[in-house]
This record gives C-alpha cells, structure tokens and sequence, in this order.
C-alpha cells in the first residue's frame, strides 16, 4: 500500500507549470516534450499518471 507523500511544489508552482505547457504545447509539437522542457525549469521530474 503506498503512503500519501508531501506536495513538494505550491499550488501556485503547479497552476504556473499547467499554464506553460499548455501554452508551449503547440510551440514544441507535443504535450510530453513540453512537460518534461517545464520539468527540468521548475526543478523536477515528467513522469506519466499512474493509472488505477
């Protein structure tokens, strides 16, 4: 069973992170190039969404 970890980023951080990618997106072509450009800026990792 996996445990509840800490937000590590603000909720301002991640809306901020939301809306450059989805205004690079069309810029570099594709959603997971923009997301993992906007990861390494803010200091973290792309990584897909668990699916459950």
């Amino acid at each position: 069973m996996a445990g509840k970890t800490a937000n590590k980023f603000s909720i301002e951080v991640r809306d901020r992170a939301i809306r450059l990618v989805l205004d690079l997106k069309a810029d570099l072509g594709s959603q997971w190039a923009t997301e993992c450009l906007i990861a390494s800026k803010i200091g973290c990792k792309a990584h897909t969404p668990k699916s459950g």
